[in-house]
């Protein structure tokens, strides 16, 4: 890897890492649909120029259903659902739990969503013991971190992850032909469309504190519209396949920033368990030596999470074919988080 591909690969591991630690300062004093509607305004506003450069909006007009459902489940929905989540649950554990996603990934695509995926993966049984090692993570973290008053938060996350495992299906499904930039900019920007009602009725009757108020800035600013930018850099420099390694790097960024900012706990429950969601999404989502592609249909690779693109959010998709020849990548070949 270039010296630039590893600037941008720490760049994108840091970038999708910071979102959970912003999100749990923002909502302790901006309802969730507030800090939503107040990111993809921002982000939105910021990427439109960029996307208005590189022309093609019109052609995403005959794409608009996928779009719009792209935009409800990797957007909308976990997003909202993030902000509800860390009002009660450690921005830390957040991110780890959120490590999962490759895990539902890999579980939807060997349960018969090859409709989705556009092909149909061989059962590998290595990675199946992925699946149940990174299932063991999961409940360790769940059985041990969580308390009985969490519920909610949990079911609320759990939402999330099999959003973000959706998500990227439907951009490799339904939106390959179309230019990644401007899918993600329309979607954002939908999404802030939806939340404007909400958000402004829900607003603070005061201007928040200056730590709230720079939360949700990093989180419209730089975890969204720079790091979608950085991203589409980084897949032209690496190749995509290679991109999706930041998967790996997020949840160890968001544990490192929760522990040392925000003084949350650090225990041997929480080291077993990322631990072991870790190694359980590497073997999951590790490529099979043979797979059967349906007519027509393109391979598709694995799909993981970051803190999103939120987008957020985050979660990875990739084609097995060539890396674009430039930052204007297709959307089956970028990130939509977190």
């Amino acid at each position: 890897m270039s010296r630039r591909g590893w600037v941008l690969f720490l760049a994108m591991g840091v970038i999708w890492g910071v979102p959970y630690l912003l999100i749990r300062v923002a909502v302790e004093e901006i309802t969730p649909a507030t800090l939503v509607l107040a990111r993809t305004t921002m982000a939105g506003l910021l990427l439109l120029p960029l996307a208005l450069a590189r022309g093609h909006l019109r052609a995403l007009l005959p794409f608009w259903r996928p779009i719009a459902a792209f935009a409800a489940i990797e957007i909308c929905v976990p997003w909202l659902l993030l902000g509800v989540a860390e009002q009660r649950l450690s921005s830390s554990l957040t991110g780890l739990l959120i490590a999962a996603v490759p895990l539902v990934g890999f579980l939807l695509a060997w349960t018969g969503s090859a409709r989705l995926t556009g092909s149909e993966e061989v059962q590998d049984p290595r990675r199946a013991v992925g699946l149940l090692v990174g299932l063991a993570g999961v409940g360790a973290l769940v059985g041990f971190e969580v308390g009985s008053g969490d519920l909610v938060a949990v079911l609320a996350l759990a939402a999330v992850v099999v959003c973000y495992a959706v998500g990227p299906m439907i951009l490799t499904r339904y939106l390959t032909p179309l230019p990644g930039l401007q899918v993600i900019t329309v979607s954002v920007l939908l999404t802030a469309l939806v939340y404007l009602p909400i958000g402004l009725a829900q607003a603070p009757e005061q201007w928040p504190s200056a730590a709230a108020t720079w939360s949700v800035v990093g989180l419209a600013v730089i975890c969204t519209a720079l790091a979608f930018v950085v991203f589409f850099a980084l897949i032209a420099e690496v190749g995509p396949t290679r991109s999706t390694v930041i998967t790996y790097l997020n949840p160890a960024v968001a544990l490192l920033l929760g522990v040392a900012v925000l003084d949350e706990s650090f225990s041997v429950a929480t080291a077993v368990g990322f631990a072991l969601i870790l190694v359980g999404s590497v073997l999951a989502t590790r490529s099979s030596r043979t797979r059967r592609a349906q007519p027509g249909g393109e391979p598709s690779a694995s799909v993981g999470s970051a803190a999103s693109a939120a987008a957020t959010a985050a979660s990875v998709s990739v084609a097995t074919s060539s890396p674009p020849p430039d930052t204007n990548s297709t959307s089956s070949e970028r990130i939509a988080n977190r």
